[in-house]
């Protein structure tokens, strides 16, 4: 498998935040890329890994919560993540996917499926076939994407309690700008909001 990091930290957004998490980010994604990613890195940086060699380090930490992300994790389904997956269930592990919804996402009773949906230029990049198979929305927003955001949720009947919204931003200051207006967007709409930690803190370090 083509993997990017393994790193323990916090969880920094989303329903879990603060929960420590052991962190495998998979390398490669699906164009369109985001303008405002703050793991470009993982497009292109990568080793290639056994998964006995990927289970070693995770089984290095005590910690039972594991992350699994990107880029776009699901790309490697049929290339070891499937076998992965399976691995990770059978050794007693709590499995999360952070996931952009763009490719198929298989159909997961043994982990919670976390789908950030990417609107990009005027158009939202995502796969609707996998709107019964994710568990949790996250949208990074900014006052610009807020009528779309709602318009996609209500759209697709997605319930509240399952939207989470983060202000959009690579960089520390990029999120406190936007903090304030976020706030006040899911205040009126009743939506989750969730800042992203590793930003506001790390600003723009990496394995955090």
């Amino acid at each position: 498998m083509l993997i990017n990091e393994i790193f323990y930290s916090l969880q920094g957004e989303g329903p879990w935040v603060g929960l420590p998490a052991i962190f495998i980010r998979l390398g490669g994604c699906v164009e369109p890329l985001c303008p405002w990613c703050d793991t470009k890195y993982a497009m292109d940086e990568y080793t290639d890994m056994a998964c006995s060699d990927i289970i070693k380090q995770v089984r290095a930490s005590s910690c039972p919560h594991i992350v699994i992300t990107g880029g776009e994790p699901f790309l490697q389904w049929e290339s070891g993540l499937a076998e992965l997956h399976d691995k990770l269930v059978r050794l007693g592990y709590h499995l999360q996917y952070e996931t952009s919804g763009k490719v198929p996402v298989p159909d997961l009773k043994d982990a919670t499926i976390v789908c950030s949906p990417k609107y990009i230029e005027g158009m939202w990049y995502f796969d609707r076939s996998n709107l019964s198979k994710i568990d949790v929305f996250k949208f990074v927003a900014q006052e610009e994407t807020f009528n779309a955001i709602t318009k996609f949720i209500t759209e697709n009947q997605i319930e509240k309690e399952r939207v989470y919204i983060m202000p959009i931003g690579a960089t520390k200051k990029e999120q406190v700008k936007n903090m304030k207006s976020v706030f006040n967007f899911c205040k009126d709409q009743g939506y989750r909001m969730t800042p992203r930690l590793h930003i506001l803190i790390f600003d723009g370090k990496r394995g955090v």
